[in-house]
C-alpha cells in the first residue's frame, strides 16, 4: 500500500500547500512514524519539502500533478473525441499533432493501431507516446519547454514550422471564444499555433464542449480556418446552430461507457 499512500501524500501537499504531519496521518490513516518516513522517502526523490513538522510539495512536482490532473479531466469524452478524429488520419502522410490534452489521447489512441505516418509535435508526451513504433516517424521541435503543459514554444519553434508542411493539423484550445476565435493563455504557445495553422491543409480542432464560450488572453485563430471540430456530445445548441452557421464540420461522439485506461 506504500505507493498508493505516497501519492495520497503528494496530491494532498499539492490541493492544500504545507500540511502538518499530525494532518496528514489522519488524511491517509497512517501512523505518525509512518508518515515521517514517508515524507523522507518522498524528500529523497524530489518530490516535497519538508519544513518544521509538516512538509510541502516543490514546485516542479506541482507542476506535474497539475497537468496530470489537467489531462485526466473529462477523460472518457476526450477519448471519445480521439477515437473519432482516429478516423481522419491517413496512412504515408504528415501530420502535426499539437500540446492539447485531447490532441495527446489522439496519440494514445494511435498507439494501439499504428500506421505509417510522420509525426511533427511539440508536446514531449505525444513523442514519448509514439515512441518505439517503428512505422511512425517521431519529429519533435526544439524550443523551450513550457513546462505546465510539456509542450516546446519559442521562436526557435516557429522557425522551424516556416519550412514545413503537413497533410493534416490536431490542434487543442483553451478556448473557443464567443467571437469564433480560438485562444490561449500562453504568448508563445499562441504564436506557434498560428503558425501550425498556416502550415497545414486540413486543420482539425479536437476541443471538449467546456471550452466553447470561454475567454482566454491570446488568439491563436478563426474558427473559418478550420476544417472540422471534434468535441463531446454535451456541447450546447447555439454553438452547433453556429457551426452549421459557419459551414465548419461538427462531430461529437458520445463518451465512452467504459474506462479503459
Amino acid at each position: 500500500m506504500a505507493p498508493d499512500r505516497l501519492t495520497q501524500i503528494r496530491r494532498y501537499l499539492y490541493l492544500n500547500g504545507a500540511t502538518g504531519v499530525h494532518e496528514l496521518a489522519e488524511k491517509v490513516d497512517a501512523s505518525l512514524a509512518t508518515i515521517r518516513r514517508d515524507l523522507q522517502r518522498l524528500e529523497e526523490q524530489g518530490v516535497i519539502i519538508r519544513t518544521h513538522g509538516g512538509a510541502t510539495i516543490a514546485d516542479s512536482v506541482g507542476l506535474e500533478i497539475a497537468f496530470e490532473a489537467r489531462e485526466n479531466q473529462n477523460l472518457e469524452d476526450k477519448r471519445a473525441i480521439a477515437d473519432a478524429a482516429f478516423a481522419m488520419l491517413r496512412p504515408n502522410t504528415a501530420v502535426f499533432l499539437d500540446a492539447g490534452t485531447t490532441v495527446l489521447q489522439l496519440a494514445r489512441r494511435l498507439r494501439l493501431d499504428p500506421m505509417p505516418l510522420t509525426v511533427f509535435s511539440n508536446n514531449i508526451c505525444v513523442a514519448e507516446a509514439l515512441m518505439g513504433i517503428d512505422c511512425i516517424q517521431i519529429i519533435l521541435l526544439g524550443g523551450r519547454v513550457r513546462q505546465s503543459n510539456r509542450s516546446v514554444v519559442g521562436a526557435l519553434s516557429e522557425q522551424v514550422i516556416e519550412g514545413l508542411w503537413f497533410d493534416q493539423l490536431y490542434l487543442g484550445a483553451s478556448a473557443v471564444q464567443p467571437d469564433n476565435t480560438i485562444a490561449t493563455p500562453d504568448s508563445d504557445e499562441a504564436s506557434l499555433n498560428a503558425a501550425m495553422l498556416k502550415h497545414a491543409s486540413e486543420r482539425y480542432l479536437l476541443v471538449d464542449s467546456g471550452k466553447f464560450g470561454r475567454h482566454s488572453t491570446y488568439r491563436v485563430g478563426r474558427l473559418d480556418q478550420i476544417t472540422q471540430i471534434f468535441t463531446d456530445a454535451n456541447l450546447g445548441e447555439e454553438w452547433v446552430a453556429r457551426m452549421q452557421q459557419l459551414n465548419i464540420p461538427l462531430t461529437q461522439p458520445e463518451a465512452m461507457i467504459e474506462d479503459v485506461a
